[in-house]
């Protein structure tokens, strides 16, 4: 009787979530529309905060540079303490795109207290935007490791001023080309939209907010209601953070797009671990409660059906396959997304089993005192040190 309880628990959870969980699996939040041009082209700032990324940014920011894009467009990259040459690779890309002259580049001051530093070095590129001669009217905050294509701006700019959105993101596309990155990349970003379904993120009526830090075009004038982005500056995960404080001041939109990729590789098992523990135990807000409640629910989630499915045999043995079976067919819009076999969907639960113990081993380095740690800085819950 425990394990027919399990499976039909399992059964109803994967039920509620295809059927009623903002249908976010079906990913059709995308850019694919072609979009009327605004009457006037807005000004927008591109702010790119940047600490060694000498392989990524000469490709990051030559993309901004050759955007097609028919308004003013700066491009402004906050150097963060590198010390690999980052911010004379960006010149050199700059001067081969023959566009030196719209790119400036600032040193990052001392990191203060309080702050994470990509947050705090975004803060620094929007008071430089805020120098400029034509003030920006957008901000597009993306990464040094982000590459757009030509039109990416121009779409961005199009949706937000025909949407009134004060905060328009892109999810980027994440590389997936190693092992490690097929087995992790398409999870990641379903489970990302599980947590936050995008057709929610998009209604003004519905509470849910998120982004993806990558590309995200802001409102300027938005951005200041809302206080700034000092209102998260201490946020690990400044993006949903960002999003949950813009949506107070207005719709935002957030979509699936091959216009902007993420060109960071993650070649090996524990890169990937890394950058998934880094944030992990931050989404759990270092609950200690909500680490256990999370591990049971994985556990009956994604591992009770497989199992159950294998090894109970009769009726528990039937919903448990049921319930995988509508498990891997969630999964099958992302996997095509990444151009990967629908067999990869019957992987998932082992999948899922992965990103439990990663989300164990951020709860550890949290505990060690390494929480979050990104290029040489440990910054989970930096707002209280």
């Amino acid at each position: 009787m425990l394990n027919v309880a399990i499976s039909a628990a399992a059964l109803a959870i994967w039920i509620y979530l295809v059927a009623a969980h903002g249908r976010f699996w079906l990913g059709r939040e995308r850019d694919a529309a072609a979009l009327p041009a605004p009457a006037a082209w807005p000004a927008v700032a591109a702010v790119v905060p940047a600490r060694d990324e000498a392989d990524c940014i000469a490709a990051s920011i030559g993309s901004l540079l050759r955007q097609d894009y028919p308004g003013p467009l700066a491009v402004i990259l906050v150097d963060d303490d590198s010390s690999d040459g980052t911010a004379d690779v960006a010149r050199r890309a700059a001067v081969a795109a023959g566009q030196e002259g719209r790119l400036q580049v600032v040193e990052s001051r001392t990191l203060p207290p309080g702050w994470t530093g990509k947050l705090w070095a975004v803060k620094q590129g929007i008071e430089a935007a805020g120098q400029l001669p034509q003030q920006p009217e957008y901000l597009l905050l993306t990464d040094a490791d982000i590459e757009h294509a030509p039109d990416s701006v121009r779409w961005l700019a199009s949706k937000a001023q025909g949407g009134g959105y004060v905060l328009t993101s892109f999810m980027a596309k994440l590389r997936c080309e190693s092992l490690a990155e097929r087995i992790h990349v398409p999870a990641f970003i379903f489970f990302f939209q599980m947590l936050y379904p995008f057709p929610w993120v998009n209604r003004p009526d519905h509470g849910t907010a998120a982004a993806a830090g990558g590309c995200m075009l802001v409102k300027a004038d938005a951005l200041r209601r809302a206080g700034g982005i000092e209102v998260i500056r201490g946020a690990l995960i400044d993006d949903c953070a960002l999003a949950g404080a813009m949506k107070k001041q207005g719709p935002i939109w957030l979509g699936l797009t091959e216009r902007v990729e993420s060109i960071r590789p993650y070649l090996g098992w524990a890169e990937v671990r890394r950058m998934i523990a880094r944030s992990a135990y931050a989404q759990l807000r270092y609950s200690p409660l909500l680490l256990l409640g999370t591990v049971a629910g994985l556990a009956l989630t994604y591992l009770a059906p497989p199992l159950l499915a294998l090894f109970a045999g009769g009726v528990a043995g039937v919903l448990g396959f049921a319930a995988w079976l509508l498990m891997a067919l969630a999964f099958q819009p992302t996997l095509r997304f990444y151009r990967m076999s629908p067999l990869w969907g019957l992987a998932l639960p082992g999948i899922a089993f992965l990103y439990m113990l990663y989300t164990l081993d951020s709860a550890y380095q949290y505990v060690m005192g390494r929480g979050g740690a990104w290029k040489g800085r440990a910054q989970a819950n930096v707002s209280q040190s």
